[in-house]
Parts: structure tokens; sequence; C-alpha cells
């Protein structure tokens, strides 16, 4: 049997709609880093993560659960048709449900990932790859393409990205931004990054531009 959401020509699954992700927030922003930094999108944060990095700034221990039609009812309510699943680590979860019920409407999915968990071919339009293994060398990248490989630099050897380089479309190093830190501390880090860029040209810098703008 299948169902809709009030409203919608479009018709569901209910094991779809029934599906539960643990969510952190859901919100409409403009992307403030790497190759598509300025666009509008709505940003679904799911919970729990497989690694825990000193700088994230999410609290992905604190989530509600939430069925695939919560979910979507919150998303309809924003004028914007692009989304992005971040975390914590979003493939944690099986992304299926929300990827039938959102593509059926016309939505456009993207994916913020450390890249540890293979994603399934067709799931997703856009992949951006942040991995971790500067600060976990025991954690295997096992997404090894995508659109965008965006890294957080804190003094590791570029070289390390050598084999994954090619397998992404754009390919960006982020200072280490935390927000606890002084000025200067994150300024010496901008600084660092800045020359780093400079001296390998091959790479883009990214910065957090929604950080100095005060949105999320």
């Amino acid at each position: 049997m299948d169902c809709g959401i009030a409203g919608s020509e479009v018709v569901d699954d209910p094991r779809d709609l029934t599906t539960e992700y643990p969510i952190v927030e859901i919100f409409h922003s403009v992307q403030g880093e790497g190759a598509r930094v300025g666009i509008p999108h709505i940003f679904v944060r799911f919970g729990n993560c497989n690694l825990r990095c000193e700088w994230c700034d999410t609290d992905f221990d604190t989530y509600e659960m939430q069925s695939s039609m919560d979910i979507l009812e919150q998303i309809l309510a924003f004028d914007c048709k692009r989304i992005i699943f971040t975390g914590g680590e979003p493939a944690l979860q099986d992304l299926w449900p929300l990827h039938r019920i959102l593509k059926r409407r016309g939505y456009e999915l993207s994916i913020e990932t450390n890249g540890t968990i293979a994603l399934p071919e067709g799931l997703l339009d856009w992949i951006c790859v942040s991995p971790k293994d500067q600060m976990y060398p025991q954690s295997k990248i096992k997404q090894r393409s995508g659109d965008e490989l965006k890294c957080v630099y804190v003094g590791q050897d570029l070289t390390m990205y050598d084999d994954l380089f090619e397998g992404f479309s754009h390919q960006f190093l982020q200072p280490c931004y935390i927000e606890g830190e002084s000025i200067e501390w994150n300024g010496r880090h901008f600084a660092q990054t800045e020359k780093v860029v400079k001296d390998n040209p091959r790479w883009r810098l990214s910065l957090q531009t929604h950080k100095w703008m005060g949105v999320d």
C-alpha cells in the first residue's frame, strides 16, 4: 500500500515514511564553505558519529528520533530544493527511504561525510568527503571518489591525499577553526593554511564564511 503527504499528489511507501532517524536539527541557510559556498541549502543534521574530532562544532550526541514524514514536513516549509545531509556522520544511516521520498519531490541531495563508510551508487547527487585520517590514521577512507574533497589542515603532509586527489572534481584545504580558541590562535592557522595553498596550487582554500556571518 502507498500513502502520501496531505496536499501532495506524490505517493510514498508507508515503510519509508515511518523510518526513523536521529536528528540534531533541520535548518535553511547558505552553504558557507567549499565549492558551493553561497548557495542556499536545507541542512539535515544527523546525530551520532564514528569519530570524535576536537574541532567539531556539533553536539551530535544530543538528538531527537524523527520519522521521515516529520523530516519531510520540516523540509517542505522552506522554499529551497537543495538538501545537504550532514552530521555527525550521515552515512551511518540508511538514507534510501529519505532518498526515495525527497527525489520524488524534485530535491537535489548532497552529503558531507568523513568518507569512512562507502556510499551506495545513485544515492546522492553531490558528495563531499572531508577525511579525518590526519587525526585518525587507523580510519581507512572507503569513499574514494566524489565531487569535493575538503581536508581540514592541521599541519599534515599533503602527500597522504595523493591517492584520493584525482577521485574528486574539487579539492580544498580548510584551516582548523576552534571556536573556544583565541583570535590569535585561529589566525595563525588561517595564515599557515593560506601559505600551504600558495605553495601547493593544485589545492584551493576553503573558509567557513558562515561563521564570519554569524549564521548556521
